[in-house]
C-alpha cells in the first residue's frame, strides 16, 4: 500500500511540474504532464525509493528559468551589449585589458614602421551571484494547486533574480564619484519645491553628449539610461522627447536624442549631495537622488554563467511537510575600461533661493 501511495505522489508531482513547464513554452498541459512522467520514467526507474525523481524535473525547471532570464535582456538596455559568455569558465571569466591601442600612420614613408608593444594584462573577473530566497510549498497545497499558482513560484523567482541582476549591472555603470576620465556631472534645472531637487534639462543632456565627445566616445552606439524623475523632467519640457517616448515605449527604447539611445530604468543609483556614489541597495536620505548615466555600448560586456535549482521535497521535512525552492545564477556587466561613460546626478538646494 505504501509503495502504491508513494508511486501515485510522484506521478502527481511529475504531473503538475510537467504541466506547468508545457504551460509555459506554450504546448498542452496534459501532453507536458505525460511528457514529464514518460521522461522520468526512463531516466529515473520505476520504484518506490527515487520513483519519477524530481531531479530529472528540476532540470527541467532550471532550463526554463534560463529561458525567462534570457526573455528579461530583451528590448531592454542591457540588450545588444557584447555577451562574452562563451569564455565563462567555472562562473569565472578571463579578459585581456589592452592597455593602449596602436598609433597610425598615415602616408607613411618611413621604413621600417616602427614597433610599438601593446600591454596586455589578464584580468580574472567573478561573476556576481544572485540566489533567491527559499520558497516553501506545502503537501496540502500541491495537491489543490492549479497550474497558475505553481507558474506563479518560477516567475517570481525569475523575476526577482532578473530585477537584482539589473541594480547591479546599473550600480557598476556609474562612477564611483567625479573625475576627468569618469565625469559626474550635476543637474541645472529648476528646484522642484517638494524636494529641492534640481530638475533634469535637455541643456543637462547636451551637456552629458560634450562630455562623451571630449572623452573621443564614438558617436554610434552611445546608450543613456534616464532615471524616473529625469524622464518625468523632460516629459515636461520638451515636446521632442514627449513625442518619441509615446511612439517608441513599447519598444524598449523611449527616445533618440543628441546621438543617444534613450532607456528608462527605475532602479538607477543614489549618489549623496557631494558627489559620491552610494552603496547598492542603500536608502537615500534627503538630497539624494537617483543618477542617469550613458555609456558606449562596445565598451561595456556582460556575460551569464551557470543557474541552479535548489529544490527538497516533503518526504525530507517530516515536522512542516513542505517543498522548499530556490534558485542560484551568476551573472555580470560592467565597463572593460572606466573611460567612456558619463553620469548626471541631480543637484540639490535645500531651500529655494530668496
Amino acid at each position: 500500500m505504501v509503495r502504491i501511495v508513494s508511486i501515485l505522489l510522484a506521478v502527481l508531482m511529475n504531473c503538475v511540474m510537467g504541466g506547468v513547464c508545457a504551460a509555459v513554452i506554450g504546448v498542452d498541459s496534459g501532453a507536458g504532464a505525460l511528457a514529464a512522467n514518460a521522461l522520468s520514467l526512463v531516466c529515473g526507474g520505476f520504484a518506490p525509493a527515487g520513483v519519477l525523481r524530481a531531479g530529472v524535473l528540476t532540470e527541467v525547471w532550471t532550463g526554463e528559468l534560463v529561458k525567462k532570464l534570457r526573455r528579461g535582456l530583451e528590448s531592454t538596455w542591457l540588450d545588444g551589449i557584447p555577451d562574452h559568455s562563451s569564455i565563462v569558465e567555472n562562473d569565472v571569466i578571463h579578459l585581456v585589458d589592452v592597455g593602449v591601442d596602436p598609433d597610425v600612420l598615415v602616408n607613411n614613408t618611413t621604413y621600417p614602421i616602427p614597433l610599438q608593444a601593446l600591454d596586455d594584462s589578464d584580468i580574472a573577473i567573478q561573476l556576481d551571484k544572485f540566489q533567491s530566497k527559499v520558497t516553501p510549498i506545502t503537501d496540502d497545497e500541491l495537491y489543490a494547486l492549479s497550474y497558475d499558482k505553481m507558474s506563479r513560484v518560477k516567475e517570481s523567482h525569475g523575476n526577482a533574480i532578473n530585477d537584482s541582476k539589473f541594480a547591479k549591472a546599473a550600480h557598476a555603470m556609474c562612477a564611483s564619484s567625479n573625475s576627468a576620465a569618469t565625469p559626474v556631472l550635476v543637474t541645472s534645472g529648476e528646484r522642484d519645491a517638494s524636494t529641492g531637487r534640481l530638475k533634469f534639462t535637455v541643456g543637462d543632456l547636451l551637456s552629458m553628449k560634450r562630455s562623451m565627445d571630449k572623452l573621443k566616445v564614438p558617436s554610434a552606439g552611445r546608450r543613456l539610461v534616464l532615471c524616473s524623475d529625469h524622464v518625468n523632467d523632460l516629459l515636461e519640457t520638451s515636446q521632442s522627447f514627449r513625442e518619441q517616448y509615446n511612439i517608441n515605449r513599447n519598444e524598449g527604447t523611449v527616445g533618440r536624442l543628441y546621438g543617444f539611445d534613450i532607456y528608462e530604468f527605475a532602479n538607477n543609483p543614489l549618489y549623496t549631495t557631494s558627489g559620491t556614489k552610494k552603496a547598492l541597495g542603500a536608502a537615500a536620505s534627503a538630497g539624494e537622488f537617483q543618477c542617469s548615466f550613458a555609456f558606449y555600448v562596445p565598451r561595456v560586456f556582460k556575460a551569464t554563467g551557470s543557474t541552479k535549482m535548489y529544490y527538497s521535497e516533503a518526504a525530507t521535512d517530516p515536522e512542516y511537510q513542505r517543498n522548499k525552492v530556490n534558485f542560484r545564477h551568476y551573472f555580470i556587466c560592467m565597463p572593460k575600461k572606466a573611460d567612456a561613460g558619463v553620469v548626471m546626478r541631480s543637484g540639490y538646494q535645500a531651500q529655494a533661493a530668496g
